[in-house]
């Protein structure tokens, strides 16, 4: 059944868009708990099947840029059914893989097919009354973010019972599922101006350019998450020594206090409703700040620890949502190639995180780690300081941005 094609979001829509948003990042990371049982498998190395982690997420970041900035010319209505089901193919390949060349292959695919949530996410924000666009883009945001943590646990509880093929094959009926309901409780919108492919990827850059809160919004969300990967790779090596020598299974229940994330974009979002984005996101990188200085202190309790990580998940997960919500709000038709601005800057951040990792740890420990994170984000609050009227700049998009 087609719903009515006024261009709101009630309650049902904004909660379906959030599950299915989940739904598809989460399809991102059923592979990341099974590298070693698919490595016995197909009687492969553990780098090589490490590598199956790094094909899915290059895929990710191609389908980024390639593909969400067509949300900003075609029918959102077929489009985004499309990439689920597209998704879901990959999936199956993946479940009914003969070998090692035919898995590769397919979760490279699967990762470029799977940017069904930032297609949702910039397509909620054009639908929401702008009095209630942080809250709605903030809703499906946590489903995000549930769909990232969750997925992991469930991957590994399901492979436990029903073998590693098992969870692919969950995973592509539940994706053909979404694409379904997302058909039908997508409202159809007018069409909109064809922009030539060539013409509407190089706007990417020229959208951002003539925004003049893109770049330093851009720059404190991808400091906030160059933080984010950096603190939670780096947990894995403390909490894997003395004193704590914890498993993977272990130390995934302690990544689970991050689902407090999911609560602070909610909050994050009604904040921008009522006008104070720009201040809380001074306030969510002093809590940062103040989260890594707690773990620092406090690495050798796991309860400290803890609460560290719920502090970092409300700090890092407002900063990302309050930036992202400013710029949907100026980016008016060009909603999609805003987002892709933002993943992709916030993956740059997120890879150079993660990449620095090992060889801080290696230098100086969990010290070292600690130390050079807390400097980013102070680095991110002095710049937040610096260009408070830059970031509070609102109204359309500048003149000559392209429109559809």
């Amino acid at each position: 059944m087609t719903l009515s094609a006024t261009p709101h979001m009630t309650p049902v829509r904004t909660t379906v868009f959030a599950v299915a948003a989940g739904l598809a990042v989460g399809n991102l990371y059923w592979a990341q708990p099974l590298i070693e049982v698919i490595a016995g498998t197909f009687g492969v190395s553990s780098p090589a099947a490490a590598a199956l982690v790094t094909v899915t997420q290059v895929g990710y970041a191609a389908g980024i840029f390639l593909l969400v900035p067509l949300g900003d010319v075609l029918n959102r209505r077929r489009l985004v059914p499309l990439m689920l089901l597209l998704s879901a193919g990959m999936l199956l390949a993946a479940a009914a893989s003969p070998g090692y060349p035919v898995l590769f292959a397919a979760l490279g695919g699967l990762g470029m097919t799977t940017v069904g949530a930032q297609l949702l996410t910039p397509l909620a924000s054009e639908l929401a009354a702008p009095d209630r666009r942080g809250s709605v883009v903030g809703t499906v945001a946590s489903g995000v973010l549930v769909g990232i943590l969750l997925s992991r646990t469930v991957s590994g509880v399901v492979a436990d019972l029903f073998g590693w093929r098992a969870i692919f094959l969950l995973a592509a009926g539940a994706t053909v599922v979404a694409a379904a309901v997302l058909h039908g409780i997508i409202p159809a919108l007018a069409p909109r101006e064809p922009i030539p492919y060539p013409r509407l990827l190089r706007s990417v850059f020229t959208t951002v350019g003539q925004l003049r809160a893109a770049p330093p919004t851009l720059l404190i969300s991808a400091a906030g998450f160059a933080v984010f990967s950096l603190f939670w790779t780096s947990l894995t090596f403390l909490l894997t020594a003395p004193p704590f020598g914890y498993s993977v299974t272990r130390i995934g229940l302690v990544g689970l206090a991050g689902l407090a994330g999911a609560l602070a974009a909610r909050q994050a979002g009604a904040l921008h409703d009522r006008g104070r984005s720009v201040a809380a996101t001074g306030a969510a990188l002093a809590l940062l700040a103040l989260s890594l200085t707690i773990a620092w202190a406090g690495q050798d309790s796991i309860i400290v620890l803890i609460v560290a990580v719920v502090l970092l998940d409300v700090a890092v997960q407002a900063v990302l949502l309050l930036g992202q919500t400013r710029l949907f709000a100026l980016a008016g038709p060009a909603r999609s190639r805003v987002n892709t601005a933002v993943v992709v800057s916030n993956f740059l951040g997120g890879a150079v995180g993660s990449a620095v990792a090992g060889p801080l740890w290696a230098a100086g420990g969990w010290a070292a780690i600690m130390s050079a994170a807390i400097g980013v984000t102070l680095t991110a609050l002095l710049l937040w300081a610096t260009t408070r009227r830059r970031l509070a700049t609102t109204g359309t998009p500048a003149d000559g941005v392209e429109r559809d």
